[in-house]
């Protein structure tokens, strides 16, 4: 039985007092580092805490706790229109070993533009990112701006990418997420070194793209892995509600847009059914109801493992754009269930969220034009 937070936690929607902390919590805020436009990713390295942030405009910096922030040189050139630029960061689990990090960055393909994933040694001393590869673009490319996704995990020696379906409106099973030739709307699965696994599911399947692991996703923003089953964990947005949080499984389909919660953006009608256990589909764990206001995309999700906040052991943080606040949410059964809401008041759309390696706390990554990197350490 996961254990539930403390009772401090029920004023946790109060505002920001001038300390810094909110009041009634169990928590205080730090402000790391101001004035970030655009940032998307954040990834820990594994020495000294120190933090590697994607800006979307194209720019990677680090933060530490002596300098703050650094710009880094060698990022990957990106077009940063619409909802495209530079995504998510990852560190190779053996970068103590490899220095590799890896990125998710759209760039112009024929046909339009598409995510490429790649990887770069980061040089310390030098302040740079060299021997950029690029290991995979996804395929097709598509004249829109929308539903890039990304986030990047590692697990059990593979790197996991999640994509979006660039927006497609065609609610039908001709919809690209079905279409198992196209990698938009996918979760791929590759080797570290960018080959596809002969593990993959569709590996020999006539006209499939075989380094996709699971498919009929919308628009991924968040992915993580569970730190007992191993399961890889994704939260996506829906059409108006309609929003996910999703178990991978490999070959498995999540059903978009054929099977939703969610209903049109203009008009408010339903353009599918909801998920059930019967209907071939992979259901989501969680899904916000349909509607604007019930709206809750989210974006950054990580499992609370830390020391810091002993009550939260094993709970997930899933950050919400449209509300502005960092869930807490508890293991339920077969599903999830929201314990409290941190952040609730402050003003900022939450974009990813990360656990301190060393210290157990939460360090919280904004969303827009001149926003913060913040940390929330126990009161």
């Amino acid at each position: 039985m996961r254990k539930q937070v403390t009772s401090t936690l029920s004023a946790v929607s109060a505002l920001l007092i001038a300390s810094g902390a909110q009041a009634g919590s169990g928590y205080q805020i730090e402000t790391l580092a101001e004035d970030l436009n655009r940032p998307w990713g954040m990834a820990f390295l594994p020495d000294a805490g120190d933090i590697i942030i994607t800006k979307r405009g194209g720019a990677v910096v680090l933060w530490d706790e002596e300098n703050g922030i650094t710009e880094i040189s060698g990022a990957p050139d990106v077009v940063s229109d619409g909802q495209g630029g530079l995504l998510d960061v990852a560190v190779r689990p053996d970068y103590d070993e490899t220095g590799f990090v890896y990125m998710s960055w759209v760039d112009r393909v024929e046909g339009g533009t598409t995510t490429h994933v790649g990887r770069a040694r980061l040089d310390r001393d030098a302040q740079a990112l060299t021997d950029l590869e690029v290991l995979h673009v996804v395929s097709p490319g598509i004249d829109s701006g929308a539903h890039f996704g990304s986030r990047i995990v590692f697990q059990d020696g593979f790197l996991y990418a999640g994509f979006g379906d660039r927006g497609s409106k065609e609610f039908s099973e001709n919809h690209i997420s079905q279409d198992l030739s196209s990698e938009n709307g996918a979760v791929i699965r590759l080797t570290l070194n960018g080959e596809i696994p002969e593990y993959n599911p569709f590996v020999g399947h006539d006209g499939a793209a075989e380094a996709i692991w699971s498919y009929g996703h919308r628009n991924i923003q968040a992915m993580t892995v569970h730190p007992e089953t191993g399961a890889i964990w994704l939260a996506e947005h829906g059409e108006a509600g309609g929003d996910e949080v999703n178990i991978v499984q490999r070959g498995g389909n999540f059903g978009w847009p054929l099977a939703s919660f969610g209903v049109t953006y203009r008009g408010g009608e339903r353009f599918a059914e909801e998920p059930t256990d019967d209907d071939g589909f992979v259901s989501p764990i969680h899904a916000w109801p349909a509607g604007r206001e019930d709206h809750n995309p989210p974006s950054g999700m990580t499992f609370y493992t830390g020391d810091a906040f002993a009550d939260w052991q094993g709970h997930v943080l899933i950050g919400n754009l449209f509300h502005q606040y960092l869930g807490l949410w508890a293991e339920d059964g077969d599903g999830i269930s929201e314990v409290a809401r941190l952040l609730d008041g402050a003003g900022h759309r939450i974009r990813d969220v990360a656990i301190g390696p060393d210290d157990g706390f939460i360090y919280v990554l904004a969303d827009g034009e001149g926003v913060p990197l913040m940390r929330l350490m126990p009161e």
